[in-house]
């Protein structure tokens, strides 16, 4: 039976404190998250790339410690490092020389990011590798974009856990991409925000392909990420930009899913509405009769 799961992007945030947590600090936020929700995704591993000699792959530590705080049929979506899908470090200012990455792309340090996160196997949904806009000068093209993909995911273990794909050029959300997706069988990941186009809008045009896959990840992440943090203050305990009808048709995306079997893991950032778990509860009541 398909699966809706429903829940945040990370969880550490000490002013959820009273929403989710019994206190601000000095508790296990991500076991008293777990009590609440059955799924979270993990954004930290994503920053992992600190210079061109320097990767941060997972400490054995809190793998074990994340592994031990939830319960058997907790699920977690992981962001794969950036050294991995970065194509060239950040730059210093607008004007600054682009460096490549050599860690684009590794099917090595792949292999080195799973097998640091082992532990979790039975707890992982889908990894997702998330790529920032990819413009001409740290990409040629899109069909130069796949073709890379292609190379680095046929080297990957093929009982490796699930995969899935986030992309940032609207522009590559066309026939090329999903079925490149339905042939590698990487989900694709549809985000609301970012200034890419609605995924409600992306599911109605590319239906056909998306439900070829068993799961989709819906990633409901806002557009304004400074203006959102200027007006909560960064305190993340109330809606401050409420977006009525895009949850409606999100949650028509859903359910559409889910009565089709499709598992769909929908993860919420506080930058979405201003509130993560408070959201949460607004969409709930949209898509009750999925996730239960």
């Amino acid at each position: 039976m398909a699966e809706v799961r429903v829940g945040t992007c990370s969880w550490k945030y000490p002013s959820w404190a009273g929403l989710i947590y019994s206190a601000p600090q000095n508790v296990n936020y991500l076991a008293e998250y777990a009590t609440r929700y059955n799924t979270v995704e993990i954004d930290q591993w994503f920053w992992s790339l600190f210079g061109p000699d320097t990767v941060r792959l997972p400490s054995p530590s809190d793998v074990q410690k994340y592994r031990d705080s939830v319960p058997d049929d907790f699920r977690f979506t992981v962001k794969a490092p950036n050294s991995i899908s970065l194509t060239h470090f950040y730059r210093k200012g607008k004007s600054g020389p682009l460096t490549p990455n050599p860690y684009f792309l590794s099917p090595a340090l792949c292999r080195a990011f799973l097998d640091a996160i082992a532990p979790l196997r039975p707890h992982l949904g889908p990894v997702m590798f998330q790529f920032e806009y990819l413009n001409k000068q740290k990409m040629g093209s899109q069909r130069q974009f796949l073709d890379h993909l292609d190379t680095f995911i046929q080297k990957l273990p093929t009982d490796s856990v699930p995969f899935a794909l986030e992309i940032r050029n609207g522009n590559y959300l066309n026939q090329e991409f999903f079925d490149f997706c339905a042939k590698t069988s990487i989900s694709p990941v549809l985000i609301q925000g970012y200034w890419m186009p609605p995924a409600a809008a992306v599911y109605d045009q590319w239906q056909s392909l998306i439900t070829q896959h068993d799961t989709v990840v819906i990633r409901l992440l806002g557009s304004d990420r400074e203006g959102m943090e200027k007006a909560t203050n960064k305190l993340w305990n109330k809606i401050v930009a409420p977006k009525d009808s895009e949850l409606q048709e999100i949650a028509r995306l859903v359910r559409d899913l889910n009565s089709l079997g499709i598992n769909v893991y929908l993860n919420i950032n506080n930058h979405y509405e201003g509130s993560a778990p408070l959201t949460i509860e607004r969409i709930r009541p949209l898509i009750q009769d999925a996730i239960q």
